[in-house]
């Protein structure tokens, strides 16, 4: 017999997976301060420091210096690091509620900066570099994404660059800022995908959920289309959100 489970039977919010993205200092690390129940940080580009005073824990390599709180996160040797961190927690077997994977942009930056190290001039990157780089990130990605009973919370910064559309439009559009060919796989695999943004005039950070030809984003947990960064886990709420609590740009 055929097995079968009823789209009524299925919950949509169920450890979710979720990747926000936006310019240095909008607030993307800091969103883990709204998460609700055990969280585990890994911090990437090692900017946990905005967590202090929160209950958060956050990563240690146990190859870096134990007394030094700047550092969490071996950047000089980012595949190493990485091997340890999921023979440590690729199971959860702490029962964590929620991973935060900050900052995959960062991780980008010194994997290739790792390679280029291994090269013939140890700077410049070569080219089977770019190919290697697309088989470790899917594969590391969906290793963690695939963690059980966990949501997931993937940050990066944000690329813009300016398209012009078959009509001849002209616009910035605005994207993980991670090379394309990861990018889309990464985005696949996510049920969330935001834009954090702050309002120059009231300063509330937001974030935008409706993708669009200018903007990488999509929302497949509930109908709102934007929200403030401290609602943004709070899925299944109301698709209305109020226009006072969201940067003009996503109100």
């Amino acid at each position: 017999m055929m097995a079968v489970v009823n789209g009524k039977k299925l919950h949509r919010s169920k450890n979710w997976k979720v990747l926000i993205y936006g310019k240095p200092g909008v607030g993307k690390t800091s969103a883990a301060r709204e998460l609700s129940g055990k969280t585990l940080l890994l911090s990437l580009d090692n900017s946990h420091r905005v967590l202090a005073d929160f209950d958060i824990d956050v990563w240690k390599d146990p190859t870096l210096d134990p007394d030094d709180e700047s550092a969490m996160f071996d950047r000089i040797h980012p595949n190493e690091s990485l091997t340890r961190f999921l023979e440590e927690h690729g199971t959860n077997k702490n029962d964590y509620t929620n991973f935060v994977i900050d900052n995959v942009s960062s991780l980008e930056k010194d994997w290739f900066v790792e390679q280029g190290r291994k090269s013939h001039n140890k700077i410049s990157n070569e080219i089977q570099d770019y190919g290697m780089w697309s088989n470790y990130f899917s594969r590391i990605m969906t290793t963690i994404l695939l963690i059980p009973n966990v949501n997931v919370l993937v940050t990066a910064w944000e690329n813009t660059r300016d398209v012009t559309s078959e009509t001849g439009q002209s616009f910035s559009q605005y994207a993980p800022a991670i090379r394309d060919s990861v990018r889309d796989g990464l985005l696949g695999l996510t049920d969330v995908v935001g834009r954090v943004v702050i309002s120059t005039k009231t300063n509330h950070r937001g974030v935008i959920l409706a993708g669009s030809d200018a903007i990488f984003a999509k929302n497949r947990l509930d109908d709102r289309t934007a929200c403030a960064i401290e609602d943004l886990f709070k899925f299944g709420g109301d698709s209305d959100v109020s226009a006072s609590s969201l940067p003009e740009e996503a109100s």
